[in-house]
């Protein structure tokens, strides 16, 4: 099956070293079917791909961001790279590369400041809409996203979004309003 027919999330979950036990708490709160990029790049090569295993039984899309061979192992998809499905897209560069190997989806990002890339350049709602705009495939927004953001962007062209702290962090009731808001 070619990337471009997978049917995706529209909810996206990013893991992060420093979600700790928070990790776990937003995986019971998503609902099933969302999606999740196993990162943990800190993490020996073992441990990431057990930790993508776990991950992966408990009903959600899992992608591995690392390699193919890798992403195989763990019994999910590559997240990002030369004909994967996810690709991240921080410039118009970037969407064009997505474009060439036919990414099922491009995260564009960094579209609001973000404790993972503090003090990184964000596109803002305008150059977010100029990259959606010109997007053949579905954009997911990440960056500094909550549910609120997410349908600030919607008429901008934003048909998912993604988080580390918008999903990990806070209450249960802010996760259930993220699952209705996609």
């Amino acid at each position: 099956m070619r990337p471009r027919h997978l049917a995706l999330p529209r909810l996206w979950l990013m893991t992060d070293e420093r979600q700790g036990v928070a990790l776990w708490n937003a995986l019971n709160r998503l609902p099933r079917g969302a999606g999740v990029v196993v990162r943990h790049y800190s993490l020996p090569r073992a441990e990431r791909l057990a930790l993508a295993r776990r991950i992966g039984r408990r009903g959600l899309f899992v992608a591995f961001a690392g390699s193919d061979r890798d992403a195989r192992r763990a019994g999910t998809r590559a997240a990002y790279g030369p004909g994967q499905a996810l690709h991240p897209v921080h410039n118009l560069r970037e969407l064009a590369h997505a474009h060439r190997a036919e990414a099922a989806l491009v995260f564009v990002s960094p579209v609001f400041p973000t404790r993972s890339h503090p003090g990184a350049r964000t596109l803002g709602p305008l150059r977010f809409a100029a990259l959606a705009r010109r997007s053949r495939l579905p954009v997911i927004a990440l960056g500094g996203m909550t549910a609120g953001r997410f349908r600030r962007l919607v008429p901008l062209g934003a048909q998912g979004w993604a988080a580390i702290d918008g999903l990990s962090t806070g209450a249960t009731a802010r996760v259930r309003l993220a699952a209705r808001a996609t």
